[in-house]
């Protein structure tokens, strides 16, 4: 797998399987997830009007995404969404992937995945899905990929785990038109996903995307489709300007960071003063360490779009991976300042801070640490860096209850088991911070007796 220079802005966990979403039962695959602050608010803002419509509450639902290129989404293990980049890449526009997560939140609130619970039980899906919520710990320096090794496990192919019956299929399309209907929104995008994969049927099986596998596509549910937007009220709605906008920033974003640079330069030459196309030759030559090219784009697009909060965090990391921690702190500042409840931000401000090495940077580092955790509490790499920063700042109770935290999350129940005794004797009792303690003693115990 190539290696991607990455690090607070774009972080990939590589996962190694035997196997997984493969066919061939001696076949090993890396599956790899990417967080970006970025395109996970895009995906939510895409998601949010469908979660409400169906009545569910949308910061329940984990979105997660899989670095990819087949198309393919997924949901599994309760209310968590797996959209693969390879789906982002080859959508046109923003409405099919919207037809997409109506659909998958169709399955969701159909409650279609309890058919699936008893073959996940003994499966290594479960601990691929503890390990997508514990993989970050493991990255530890800039730049690094950090992995995580799932022995062995039965074979859990897409047929085994996640293949949905026709019925059910037929089902998750109604919900989803519906969602879609009740937002204002155009069920077009879905159809033209359909008919996109209508063409996976003429390919060999090995050739088909995981997709089209695991969610089994009729001539009648695409008639119904269509059926349902001659008769809406939205069929010749647009997509929402907002959607439309993030949608190409996406798609380059993704392209910068995934593909060679020399092909992002390509398919965005110097002549293409778009915001997208300058914002994805900023990425290709920050990775192809063209970083006067890098600065001057990134610069530009800040002096054009002040409050956009990626720009700046962009070029706090073009500075952060240079060496230039001093520098790229003002830049992540601001970008925390204008999206203040984005978790990853807030952590990477954080780590920012700690790395500096400076004593009176510690408190500040705490603050934004703890916020990133309150906002995400199953990010174990959040949980890590906020042990660091309070055994820097000399409390070693603190420190050993976020360690604590960070290795329970990823199933090192030895570490959180010494960790927790640590911090409970460390801690005052029946303090806020002794209590957290007890509790993940408790929660060790419930484990060993399962």
């Amino acid at each position: 797998m190539t290696q991607l220079i990455i690090a607070s802005w774009l972080i990939l966990i590589s996962i190694l399987v035997n196997p997984t979403f493969s066919y061939a039962k001696t076949a090993k695959q890396k599956i790899s997830f990417i967080r970006d602050a970025e395109i996970e608010n895009i995906i939510r803002e895409y998601s949010k009007p469908i979660f409400i419509a169906a009545e569910l509450e949308p910061t329940a639902i984990n979105i997660f995404l899989v670095n990819n290129k087949a198309l393919n989404a997924f949901v599994a293990g309760g209310q968590k969404l797996f959209i693969n980049t390879g789906l982002i890449m080859k959508s046109k526009n923003a409405g099919q992937i919207i037809g997409v997560i109506a659909h998958e939140t169709g399955h969701i609130a159909g409650g279609h995945l309890s058919g699936v619970r008893d073959a996940m039980k003994n499966s290594s899906a479960t601990n691929i899905l503890a390990m997508v919520l514990g993989g970050l710990a493991t990255i530890k320096g800039r730049g690094d990929v950090g992995s995580a090794i799932i022995a062995g496990g039965q074979n859990i192919g897409m047929r085994n785990f996640l293949y949905y019956s026709r019925s059910q299929e037929g089902a998750a399309d109604a919900a989803a038109m519906r969602y879609l209907e009740s937002t204002g929104q155009s069920a077009v995008g879905m159809l033209e996903f359909f008919e996109m994969l209508r063409d996976q049927e003429l390919l060999s099986f090995k050739r088909q995307d995981p997709y089209f596998r695991s969610h089994p596509l009729t001539t009648e549910r695409i008639r119904a489709v269509r059926a349902f937007i001659e008769k809406s009220q939205f069929k010749n709605s647009e997509v929402r300007p907002a959607f439309a906008k993030s949608f190409v920033r996406m798609k380059a974003k993704l392209k910068a960071f995934l593909e060679k640079p020399t092909l992002t330069l390509r398919a965005y030459d110097k002549e293409d003063k778009r915001l997208e196309a300058r914002y994805a030759r900023a990425i290709a030559y920050y990775r192809k360490a063209d970083l006067d090219n890098a600065i001057q784009l990134v610069d530009g697009l800040i002096l054009e779009h002040p409050n956009d909060p990626y720009f700046h965090e962009l070029k706090g990391q073009i500075l952060f991976e240079t060496g230039r921690l001093k520098e790229a702190l003002p830049y992540y500042k601001k970008a925390v300042d204008l999206s203040p409840e984005t978790h990853l931000l807030n952590r990477a401000l954080g780590r920012v801070l700690v790395e500096i090495n400076d004593q009176n940077l510690l408190k500040r580092a705490i603050y934004f640490l703890s916020k990133a955790v309150n906002i995400d509490k199953n990010d174990p790499f959040s949980w890590r860096l906020l042990g660091s920063a309070w055994g820097k700042a000399g409390d070693k109770g603190k420190s050993s209850l976020a360690f604590a935290e960070a290795s329970l999350l990823i199933g090192k129940t030895t570490d959180a088991l010494f960790h927790a005794k640590r911090a409970s004797s460390l801690l005052k009792k029946n303090s806020a911070g002794w209590i957290q303690a007890q509790d993940i003693l408790l929660a060790i115990r419930n484990k060993k007796k399962k």
